[in-house]
């Protein structure tokens, strides 16, 4: 028996105003500006996770997340990227990373050239990166790395972005390459050049990045894949300059990494 036209019309705005509230609520749920909705976020983050065929490994592992106070801090404060070059040069000990790169040029001199052979990327703007990111693997980090990347796939400002950071670290979980308690930096980076989750997935290799090579071979892998070409210059303005922008975003850090690589290479102080 169908319903009287008017009764149906009514139902179905109903209906429709009930699935539309039901969505907003669930858009809401995404993201949290502090740390009360997080254990919410969570457990409906892990029912989509699951849903996209996230495992067991995985789901555990976001369900031993806490929210992470230091993320958001510096997630707010990276005042460093404001500076001039100079100073940025200056703060994050450009001329020591240029003498230490040359040196590490010179006793691995084999490992860039055979980086080079593959992927075309010359040593400098590498151990520049390296040099920048880890101070070649002295300084890490010291969060939970899963921690960090999950509060800011929480968190309103950018949790799409990390959403997907978050679903790549699942993934990396269940498959064994990523430890459920790695260590890394405020944003969740790993290894020795420190890559988010999705980049470890897409160019790591499945390798271990808190190797030295294995990380310098990912890293050469990423600017390649984001077009980087042999025999190009990567200054400002040149070829290659476009896979060290998309490397971070902050013009400050591309201009340093691609003065740095440049005096690591033996062009002009």
């Amino acid at each position: 028996m169908s319903l009287p036209l008017k009764k149906t019309s009514a139902l179905a705005a109903l209906v429709f105003l009930g699935a539309w509230t039901a969505s907003f609520s669930a858009q809401a749920a995404r993201c949290g500006s502090g740390p009360g909705g997080f254990e919410t976020w969570k457990r409906e983050f892990a029912d989509e996770a699951e849903s996209r065929g996230i495992g067991q490994a995985g789901i555990s592992a976001l369900m031993n997340t806490h929210y992470n106070a230091p993320t958001i801090s510096a997630d707010r404060g990276q005042k460093s990227f404001h500076l001039s070059l100079d100073q940025f040069l200056a703060k994050r000990g450009g001329s020591a990373i240029v003498a230490r790169g040359r040196a590490l040029k010179q006793s691995q001199a084999a490992l860039f050239s055979s980086i080079q052979q593959r992927y075309g990327v010359p040593p400098g703007p590498l151990l520049a990166i390296w040099g920048m990111e880890t101070g070649f693997g002295a300084v890490h980090g010291n969060q939970h790395a899963l921690s960090a990347v999950a509060t800011l796939a929480y968190d309103c400002r950018r949790s799409d972005y990390f959403a997907d950071q978050l679903y790549a670290a699942l993934t990396l979980v269940d498959r064994g390459a990523l430890s459920p308690n790695a260590r890394g930096s405020m944003h969740g980076e790993i290894g020795q050049t420190q890559f988010l989750p999705k980049n470890i997935l897409n160019y790591g290799g499945g390798g271990n990045l808190d190797n030295s090579a294995a990380a310098l071979y990912a890293t050469a892998n990423f600017l390649q894949a984001h077009g980087w070409r042999a025999g190009g210059g990567y200054q400002p303005g040149e070829s290659n300059f476009g896979a060290i922008q998309a490397w971070n975003a902050a013009t400050v850090y591309q201009r340093a990494i691609a003065q740095i690589g440049r005096q690591i290479d033996g062009g002009s102080e």
